[in-house]
């Protein structure tokens, strides 16, 4: 055999070789994507919420469903009432039993909070830490430890009003209680609800007791340290035995409209829709909510006051009110921690204010809110304050509680200062089953 046949031999049995690698080491490669795909596809994370954890336009599960799609790890969301969620999650997580990622209220730095630090695993490592809103972090943290990942922006509750009827009335946004009262006997005597108030989903009628917390800081020099150290009880704040107090009379004096007793949350959009009722207890961006179910209503139409009970002008702040935090537990760690990513993903952030109408902001700053110039204008021109339930132990954990408080003060089966003793009761048998010191020493 000659010399260029030789060669062109050796040529021929290389490729060939070589094919067989490539061919061998594709076929791996693609055995190898594909057996990690199936692991992927074969990973189900649990997530378990309550009803008010989760927005009701379903953005965060359509979110899931495109992570799902780029990962192939499904998520799956299990949503219990909120009236129940607070002890189940409890309940699940003391037995080992919880879901891999779970909804919780914040702050979780109170006494009266879940051990999220015995629960959770600390996020601190990941990136998108670094984006949250400073004010926001202290919400999820415990001891520089960040534990879980939260997107609305801070919360604040108005006075939704309708300024066409205010207008035809001649009336003007209230500034303290008995203003208030005059502008509800003027829209009630002319045949309209002056407030859609929600008592059956619970928290509702709570509101106007706690969010109040910058009137009482006003009045009590350093309150809220005060009632953590049990050198103060809620009733050294008569402030707020007097809006309870309110609150019995405007329902007597049917403010709340007939039917407040069965009224839910949910309805409130067609009553204000209709204008059937004139004001509604809401963040300010409940109004797109409203849009969305009723398109032919003028939303610009809807202006914002301050809650006036017992004469307040300090908006209240909630910085973070619920956030989704994994389970120590999890067999899916990584999987968890890699929703989490795709969920602060700054077009996802984006598309999570976007497919959530009742939101103003998301606590992320690169992410522009979308307050408008007049909302803007009114929320600068008030002081603000830290909200009761986020700065004081033993308020937030009996927070539905207290909604069945103020429905037995409806009917009579409390008076308002039954109401209070409940609540401070109650706050000392959670301190003493705490072990809090400062109730103990």
């Amino acid at each position: 055999m000659n010399r260029k046949l030789l060669q062109k031999s050796f040529i021929f049995i290389m490729a060939l070789c070589m094919s067989v690698f490539a061919f061998t080491a594709c076929g791996k490669e693609q055995k190898a994507e594909s057996d990690g795909k199936e692991a992927k596809k074969n990973v189900t994370l649990t997530f378990g919420s309550h009803q008010s954890g989760l927005p009701t336009s379903g953005v965060v599960q359509e979110l899931a469903k495109e992570f799902e799609a780029e990962t192939g790890i499904k998520i799956d969301f299990q949503i219990s009432p909120d009236a129940q969620w607070r002890d189940l999650i409890k309940v699940k997580l003391d037995s080992g039993e919880a879901p891999d990622i779970f909804c919780a209220d914040t702050p979780i730095n109170l006494a009266s909070s879940m051990k999220f630090d015995e629960y959770c695993v600390p996020l601190n490592d990941e990136e998108w830490v670094s984006r949250i809103d400073e004010n926001v972090l202290p919400a999820i943290s415990i001891d520089d430890n960040v534990y879980g990942i939260t997107f609305p922006g801070k919360k604040m509750y108005f006075y939704l009003y309708n300024k066409e009827i205010f207008g035809r009335l001649g009336l003007e946004a209230p500034t303290n209680y008995e203003e208030f009262k005059k502008v509800c006997q003027t829209i009630l005597d002319a045949g309209i609800t002056p407030v859609f108030e929600a008592t059956t989903n619970g928290w509702h009628q709570v509101l106007p007791l706690f969010e109040t917390g910058g009137l009482y800081q006003q009045k009590h020099p350093d309150l809220y340290n005060k009632l953590n150290a049990n050198e103060m009880d809620l009733n050294d704040i008569p402030e707020l035995l007097t809006i309870i107090q309110q609150l019995k009379e405007c329902a007597e004096l049917g403010y709340f409209g007939k039917d407040y007793l069965s009224n839910s949350v949910e309805n409130a959009k067609e009553a204000i829709a209709t204008e059937k009722a004139a004001m509604f207890i809401a963040e300010a961006a409940w109004r797109n909510e409203l849009k969305a179910d009723y398109p032919d209503f003028d939303i610009d139409k809807l202006g914002i006051f301050v809650m006036p009970w017992g004469d307040n002008q300090v908006i209240g702040v909630n910085p973070a009110s619920n956030a989704y935090f994994i389970n120590k537990e999890s067999k899916h760690i990584d999987e968890a921690r890699q929703f989490f990513e795709f969920l602060a993903r700054p077009e996802n952030l984006k598309k999570r204010l976007d497919g959530q109408p009742g939101l103003s902001e998301v606590c992320w700053p690169e992410i522009p809110g979308r307050y408008s110039e007049e909302d803007q204008a009114y929320i600068d021109a008030h002081d603000k304050a830290q909200v009761v339930q986020v700065a004081v132990n033993y308020i937030d954990s009996q927070w539905m509680d207290v909604g069945k408080d103020l429905e037995s003060m409806y009917t009579d089966a409390l008076t308002p200062e039954g109401v209070l003793d409940v609540i401070m009761n109650r706050r000392q048998e959670q301190a003493k089953l705490q072990k809090d010191p400062a109730w103990t020493k």
